[in-house]
Order: C-alpha cells, then structure tokens, then sequence
C-alpha cells in the first residue's frame, strides 16, 4: 500500500477529532441520542461514543475512497471476516449468486467500503441519494466502483426496469433504511418511535427473496467483518410493517455491538 492508503482512516479521524469542538448541534444530537437509547450510560461515555463514532464516519469515507487501489477482484476475500456471520447469511450473499438477494443495513460500519467489495462477489444495485454534481457523480461511477454497481435514486422508487435487472443479474439490492422519513410507518427503533422506510420490507414480501441484514464494520486496515444473523424471508402474505419492525430489530442488535460505528449524529427520531 501506499503512504496515503496506509493512512487514509487515520488522517479521516484526526481531521474529525480536530473539527468536532465546532459541530455543536451534531455533539448534542449524537449526545441525546446515545443516552435516550439506552446505548450510554451517562453524558460522559455518550460524548466518548459520539466522537469516535464522528471520527469513525470521516474515517471511512477517506479510507473507502482508496479502497479501489487496496482491494482487487482477486484479493477481496481476504479483506472480509466472516468469521461472526450467519453461515447461512455468508453463502447467500457471497456464494449463492444464482438468485437475487436483498441486503438491508444501515449507516453503520463501513457501508461505502462495503459496496465496492461485494461488487467482485455478485452485481450490486444500491438505493441510494444521488449526488446533486453530475460531473461528481460520474467520477464516483467511473473511478470508485471496481465491480458492477448500479446506483438507484432513492426518490426514484423501484422501476420495472431496475426489479427486472435485479432478477436477471441474480443481483444483491442494497438499502440503508435507518434514515428517517416523512411517510414511514411509526415503528420501534432502540425501543423509541421512528419513521422507517418500508420499502425494503415491501420488497422482501413481493419477492419471496432471502433477506441478509447487517453491517460490515470496520477491524483493521481495509479489513471489514460481516455482523448479522441469519437470513430473513417473508411469505407472500406477511404483514409489512411487522417485517420491517423485524429488519428494525435485527439493525438495531448490530448497532449495539459496534456503536462507535453508527451515525449518530443524524436526527433519527423526530416525533419523541
């Protein structure tokens, strides 16, 4: 590796270690959050944990930028632990690429990181927000993504076209659901009410598909560990709000494991 590859995460935190003093609203949002969830047992280790949460996020977008020079179709096995995965959940994500599967996670670990890795496993389609820059956007397409990977505007929902590519590449379609949103339903996250994006749940019952939930968190350098339990699946007549409650959940149980990884500082919950 580089001198810049080497040191990418690190130069990321220091950098948000250095500027974190001025972001009082999001230190008073990660604060609140922390205690009010049960996560932090008090002001001083939520102010500890939303630090290193801040520095992880700034740490991972700038080591996520060099993973394309780090993590090749070739190696990129090695850059995953799965050594805590639902086997079952590994092989149908990873191994298992004769059928389409979804992937539900939040914004915990290393989900850019992550993205870019799977990708050499399978096709990717990734619902995401798309960058406002066009000429931005390209150059993620064009230079950070190293295997098949289609981004699929958030406000855009789930066209034909994209269900059909998704059936046909056998593809895994990946949604962050732990945003909140004006028109989710009111469900339960760390025991506290928030809106909560249903589509993937609605897409869960409608395909009949296996359903892996949870995070690759971050371990070592370039080095990323599989955190979740076994895959879900939902009969045609499942309630929706009662599967997404279950994708909830399971979020919910590896955020605890690894909360200096989550992004706290997000208002999360806005009706409590």
């Amino acid at each position: 590796m580089t001198f810049v590859q080497r040191h990418a995460y690190g130069f990321g935190c220091g950098l948000a270690a250095l500027f974190w003093p001025f972001f009082r609203r999001r230190r008073r949002i990660s604060v609140e959050n922390l205690v009010r969830c049960g996560v932090a047992a008090d002001e001083a280790e939520a102010r500890r944990i939303a630090k290193r949460a801040f520095c992880h996020f700034l740490g991972h977008m700038c080591e996520a930028l060099c993973v394309p020079g780090v993590v090749t179709r070739d190696n990129w096995r090695e850059h995953l632990d799965v050594s805590e995965a639902d086997p079952v959940a590994v092989k149908a994500l990873l191994d298992d690429t004769d059928r389409p599967v979804l992937l539900v996670s939040a914004h915990h670990g290393c989900w850019e990181a992550a993205t870019n890795i799977i990708s050499f496993a399978r096709p990717m389609i990734a619902v995401a927000r798309v960058m406002d820059s066009k000429l931005l956007q390209n150059w993620i397409m064009k230079h950070h993504f190293r295997g098949p990977v289609t981004i699929v505007n958030k406000t855009a929902g789930f066209s034909r076209r994209i269900l059909e590519q998704w059936a046909g590449e056998k593809a895994a379609m990946t949604i962050l659901m732990d945003q909140f949103t004006y028109g989710g339903a009111m469900l339960s996250f760390f025991g506290r009410p928030a809106r909560t994006v249903t589509s993937a749940a609605r897409l869960a019952v409608r395909a009949g598909c296996p359903v892996v939930v949870g995070s690759f968190v971050r371990v070592a350098p370039y080095r990323y560990r599989l955190v979740g339990g076994a895959p879900l699946a939902f009969g045609k007549d499942a309630d929706r709000d009662a599967a997404a409650q279950a994708l909830n959940d399971r979020l919910e149980a590896a955020i605890r494991r690894y909360p200096e990884q989550y992004l706290w500082m997000h208002r999360r919950w806005r009706d409590d």
